[in-house]
């Protein structure tokens, strides 16, 4: 086959059916032509190196092709790429936070395995990355193959910026060191002080990226994604001790989950959108309820765990009865046998329990007052 039909055919290759024949044709009258202007002007027939010489001239196949295709040139355009640059810049912190105290956890579980640890981690890191990167960049190249215009694009608030600062590596650093936002001396005291709504979008935002985290790992572990070492069994000096899980835990595996997830999004929201503190608190009210019905159905279940050791079997029970003076005595004189950790576990898990829900309770009225107080 003639070298400027292989080329032809490697630019129709890169066309749609649709207009090729149309533009194969234009471009081969281009060649020819050349090729005939390139033969008079020599008064011979060209080689195959003088043909491709010409071929070089008009371009890669692949360039040629480009402009005749429609729509646009590149995957992301310059309108939508610093749109991409910011999701791919806070996404890749966000994700090495989480692995950084997911890191942190194995380590203190089980120091013996650090060096499996770190591999771990950056394993689960360039995975995330990569996954974060490739939706970002399919997203964006749709977007820009139909021509989607989401309204973000031309239409902000400024009370969106301080979202913006999550692109910014300084501001996390300074976030996990808790250390102050950098003051000029000289300014004035009015810009000294931040007025209200900032110090609520600054405060919104902090307590919404902690909350993300620990709802992210906490959701890595009740899927099995994250193991942590030592709470399926423990040790006494009277030997290892077992640890099964009761039937409840099965029953509320999914509500749990669910509860998580709703809370962690609420969450994502309000790191997203800190200035929607009214909508945020909204969302929170039937999170934290929620979370109390989980509680009551775990009191009403009462068993919890059984420890087993050797031929003894004992069960932790939670309930009302756990919640009081005279059990928290009991735990003081307890031993430190199968049975008497499986009473100073029902009690202490009792406590926390109820702390726990008291706490739910008190956010569902914080919330709305907040509701109440609040605008965004």
């Amino acid at each position: 086959m003639d070298v400027i039909e292989r080329y032809l055919e490697a630019v129709a290759a890169q066309l749609s059916t649709e207009d090729r024949e149309d533009i194969i044709a234009e471009l081969r009258d281009l060649i020819l032509s050349r090729v005939e202007a390139k033969e008079e002007a020599l008064g011979r027939a060209l080689t195959g190196e003088e043909k491709e010489a010409i071929l070089h001239e008009i371009g890669h196949p692949l360039v040629v092709a480009a402009r005749y295709r429609k729509g646009p040139d590149s995957l992301i355009g310059p309108e939508l790429f610093p749109y991409w640059l910011f999701g791919a810049k806070a996404g890749l912190i966000v994700i090495a936070g989480l692995q950084a105290l997911v890191l942190l956890l194995r380590v203190f579980g089980d120091p013996a395995d650090f060096g499996q640890a770190i591999a771990q981690g950056f394993h689960g890191f360039f995975t995330g990355a990569l996954t974060l990167l490739g939706a970002l960049t399919l997203a964006g190249a749709i977007m820009e193959h139909y021509g989607l215009k989401p309204a973000w694009l031309t239409k902000w608030r400024i009370g969106d910026l301080p979202a913006y600062g999550l692109a910014d590596p300084a501001r996390w650093g300074a976030a996990v060191s808790g250390a102050a936002q950098v003051r000029t001396g000289q300014a004035s005291k009015a810009k000294e002080k931040r007025d209200w709504a900032g110090r609520l979008e600054s405060r919104e935002a902090s307590e919404a990226l902690w909350s993300l985290i620990a709802g992210t790992v906490f959701v890595l572990w009740w899927i099995g994604v994250l193991h942590v070492p030592g709470l399926s069994q423990f040790g006494l000096r009277s030997g290892e001790v077992a640890v099964t899980a009761a039937p409840i835990w099965s029953a509320l595996f999914a509500p749990i989950l669910a509860w998580a997830v709703a809370g962690t999004a609420v969450d994502a929201l309000g790191l997203i959108q800190p200035h929607a503190a009214r909508l945020r608190a909204f969302l929170k009210i039937p999170v934290s309820m929620g979370g109390l019905w989980i509680g009551w159905r775990l009191f009403e279940a009462r068993h919890w765990f059984t420890l087993t050791q050797g031929d003894q079997v004992a069960r932790v029970e939670g309930g009302p009865t756990n919640v009081s003076i005279e059990a928290l005595r009991a735990v003081n004189e307890a031993g430190r046998g199968v049975f008497d950790t499986a009473m100073t576990l029902s009690t202490v898990l009792s406590w926390v329990l109820v702390v726990m829900m008291l706490a739910l309770v008190l956010d569902i009225i914080r919330q709305m007052w907040r509701m109440a107080t609040l605008r965004d």
